[in-house]
């Protein structure tokens, strides 16, 4: 049997975080062996609030009052990380404090040092503070001079297709007047 299978088997069909049944994938939990005993089934919200894709939301995470009593280590792991991403809020802090992990497993969850970050998570937007994705189009709301090069992208100016550079969500990449550049967030407004 495969892992995938038997981690279905093993989660009912649903999120072991969440209990969601839509969009289930197979997340191994760092650092992972590779073993079936280091990953979990999550639905896709939990997936993209784990990896800090989307805005942490806290009233998704009340479920982990339940579950934060599996047996699964992985789901206890899991459990006890995105409630240290969540301290700051007394439910969280209690759950925390209630939450016993052996060593081992303790060792585990702090081995990645998520739990000495808050819950932030530093996405790129636009001016107005609207998420900005790969693919989507922007609009100038200022000139801009482009350095090493003569070209000003001018206020009002559609940058079409832009790409989120990786480790700064204060830029994003374009094209404007056939030549590729990078443009800051702040001057820019999503596109409808």
């Amino acid at each position: 049997m495969k892992q995938d299978d038997l981690l279905i088997l093993r989660s009912g069909n649903q999120c072991e975080l969440c209990g969601a049944k839509e969009g289930l994938t197979v997340y191994e939990v760092p650092p992972s062996t590779g073993n079936m005993e280091d990953a979990v089934l999550i639905c896709s919200k939990c997936s993209a609030q784990i990896e800090k894709k989307e805005e942490i939301d806290s009233a998704h995470w009340h479920c982990l009052t339940t579950t934060m009593w599996s047996e699964v280590p992985a789901v206890q792991v899991m459990a006890w990380r995105m409630l240290n991403r969540l301290r700051d809020q007394s439910w969280a802090a209690e759950n925390i404090e209630m939450l016993y992990l052996d060593e081992k497993h303790l060792a585990w969850a702090k081995a990645t040092g998520d739990h000495e970050n808050d819950g932030s998570v530093d996405l790129h937007k636009d001016c107005y503070g609207a998420m900005l994705q790969n693919g989507d189009n922007v609009v100038l709301t200022k000139s801009l001079d482009v350095k090493g090069s003569t070209i000003t992208a001018k206020l009002g100016t559609v940058v079409r297709n832009i790409r989120l550079v990786p480790d700064n969500t204060e830029q994003i990449e374009g094209k404007v007047d056939g030549q590729q550049i990078v443009i800051l967030t702040k001057y820019v407004r999503k596109q409808g």
